[in-house]
């Protein structure tokens, strides 16, 4: 195993994460990321589970804590859904891991649950791993977490036990199917498809890449990632939104960043859903020709006009991809 970089506050051992903001600072403290390179992974080598990648991947977003609109939003999303990926943000607690699976499994949605390193210590980790294997959910997003902001809950102490590498190698020793993102856009850029391949050699099964302005930075990061010898399947994230507000969201992410003449061509659209919803397709249609690309991740807020609205945007982004391609 390697030695745990000092100076990373996210106690970090295989970094750097994906939150490493463009001009190379860390997102956590002052000054620039601890790790000037990808550590390549030194620690045991489970065998992975093939992963069938879905074609449509949304995110879930829901009311934390309301089993009534989990269940409301699971269903605007299951018809035009292969799965949901359930994410773990730093400013909105919501339902235990193995809870919100079982919710989702009733609501007649397939789960991707999220477990960061941020909140859980390594016993707690495997705890959710077990559990959510037990239940029938059987792929996890494993992820190091985005540190929480300095005004969001100052009095809980952040954990930070694993890494996101290391979570990878816990899940696929627990059997569970272990995704993971890659940010191709944040520094180094240009050793983010090996990062990749560093989480693969961890027993990752598939992959999620964030918001890229240009598809075209997909098929490059893709080209590097395949010479380095990735060879798990990729989803690759469409950006949706119809208003300020939803774009803005998406923006505000480390790493993250959208082609601002679509923003500019969406916002100052008679309709901007209709206009919305047309860029989302038109950015999936061309990830999936994306050589290595296998599906899309269905991704933001869509709308600042609720939660529901924002769900029936994203199925109707969903459901005009998969009649794209029947």
């Amino acid at each position: 195993m390697s030695s745990m970089e000092p100076d990373c506050p996210k106690r970090m051992e295989f970094g750097p994460c994906g939150g490493v903001r463009p001009d190379g600072q860390c997102e956590m403290r002052p000054g620039p990321c601890a790790f000037d390179d990808v550590v390549p992974w030194s620690g045991p080598l489970p065998s992975a589970r093939p992963a069938r990648p879905p074609l449509v991947l949304t995110d879930f977003s829901a009311v934390p804590f309301d089993e009534a609109d989990i269940a409301v939003t699971a269903g605007i999303l299951a018809p035009s859904s292969d799965a949901v990926l359930v994410g773990e943000h730093q400013n909105k607690p919501d339902f235990p891991p193995t809870l919100m699976g079982r919710l989702l499994l009733d609501a007649g949605v397939t789960p991707w649950i999220t477990l960061s390193c941020r909140d859980r210590n390594r016993v707690v980790l495997e705890q959710e791993l077990r559990g959510l294997c037990a239940i029938g959910v059987p792929t996890v997003m494993c992820v190091t977490g985005d540190g929480r902001g300095y005004d969001v809950r100052p009095e809980v102490t952040q954990t930070f036990d694993l890494d996101g590498p290391r979570l990878v190698a816990l899940a696929a020793a627990a059997g569970a199917v272990a995704a993971v993102p890659e940010t191709p856009t944040a520094p180094p850029i240009a050793a983010r498809p090996l990062r990749l391949v560093q989480k693969q050699r961890a027993g990752a099964s598939i992959a999620v890449l964030n918001h890229v302005p240009f598809p075209s930075d997909v098929s490059a990061f893709m080209a590097s990632a395949r010479a380095a010898g990735l060879s798990i399947p990729v989803v690759a994230a469409v950006a949706v939104f119809t208003d300020s507000m939803s774009a803005s969201v998406l923006q505000s992410l480390p790493g993250l960043d959208l082609d601002q003449d679509v923003v500019a061509e969406v916002l100052g659209a008679a309709d901007p859903v209709a206009a919305g919803i047309d860029a989302a397709v038109a950015e999936a249609r061309a990830l999936l020709a994306v050589d290595g690309v296998e599906g899309v991740n269905i991704s933001g807020l869509a709308s600042a006009a609720g939660g529901h609205t924002g769900a029936e945007i994203k199925a109707e982004v969903g459901r005009r991809i998969r009649e794209e391609l029947s």
